[in-house]
């Protein structure tokens, strides 16, 4: 996995947002919890007391992940993405070589990603082959069911 992260002005507005909200709302309310917790008395039985001390690592790894997330960013605006190539917020239409099906995978950063919704991270293997690929070029990418081979059939910028 490359080093670079590569985020979309509105999702690292949205992390940053969601960084402010960790801080400012839930870890209070966690701190809180485990005022409370502490007054029932004996911690070494106290459910309520390592239950807030368990989702207080949670929170604090959260915390941790985006704010690590946040400092190696690359944000890439909308500007920079070419319309004939693969890239950060590209729609890619491809033929898969072996089954001849067509479809659409749109080229996101980790936080929109959806696979389910043929919305892929660029920081996925399939991401990662089909960044830089113009209409005409094929792929060839180890995925876990084996090898899957792909024309690119065209791109486009999506909408929105």
């Amino acid at each position: 996995m490359p080093d670079d992260i590569l985020l979309t002005e509105s999702s690292f507005r949205q992390l940053q947002g969601d960084l402010e909200r960790l801080k400012t709302v839930e870890r209070p309310k966690i701190a809180e919890d485990l005022r409370r917790a502490r007054a029932y008395g004996d911690l070494s039985e106290n459910f309520e007391y390592h239950a807030a001390r368990k989702a207080q690592g949670i929170l604090n790894g959260r915390i941790a992940d985006i704010e690590k997330t946040l400092e190696i960013a690359k944000v890439v605006s909308n500007d920079a993405v070419a319309s004939d190539t693969a890239g950060l917020g590209s729609v890619v239409m491809v033929r898969d070589l072996e089954t001849e099906d067509e479809w659409e995978f749109v080229l996101v950063d980790a936080v929109q990603a959806d696979p389910v919704n043929d919305r892929i991270s660029v920081q996925s293997p399939v991401g990662q082959a089909l960044m830089g690929k113009k209409a005409g070029d094929s792929v060839e990418i180890q995925i876990p069911a084996g090898m899957a081979r792909y024309d690119v059939l065209g791109i486009r910028l999506e909408q929105g």
